[in-house]
């Protein structure tokens, strides 16, 4: 896991490949990972659980979250929030969207996905 620095720049990060067409640059704490996550226009999340909880808001476009059956279309100010362990899946448009996600504790599983090489993200 990539020391914490206590001041940081997006463009700087090197960013986790979580699926093919998002990607998160993530910022972790000791029991908190925050992430900046670029999804692609017209990007089907899968349904997925993890144990983190989870706590996001829309930055940019639109995406439609479906958290434990419930739907929902969230453009940028919106918000989110899941316990661990709650199917959740999600859908983008055709601009992609961006979001900022929390999740406590820490993603260490993060760790094990794809680098990529340090870029400026869509947002801001």
């Amino acid at each position: 896991m990539r020391a914490a620095s206590t001041f940081d720049s997006l463009g700087d990060m090197r960013p986790y490949k979580i699926w093919t067409g998002a990607v998160a640059r993530a910022v972790n704490g000791q029991r908190l990972t925050m992430a900046v996550v670029d999804v692609d226009p017209d990007m089907q999340v899968p349904e997925h659980s993890h144990d983190n909880e989870q706590v996001g808001i829309v930055l940019r476009g639109e995406i439609t979250m479906v958290i434990a059956g419930e739907s929902r279309a969230l453009r940028p100010g919106e918000t989110y929030s899941m316990l661990g362990n709650v199917p959740h899946s999600a859908a983008t448009g055709p601009e992609g969207a961006t979001v900022i996600d929390v999740f406590a504790p820490v993603r260490s599983d993060w760790e094990r996905a794809e680098r990529l090489a340090p870029e400026a993200g869509r947002w801001p």
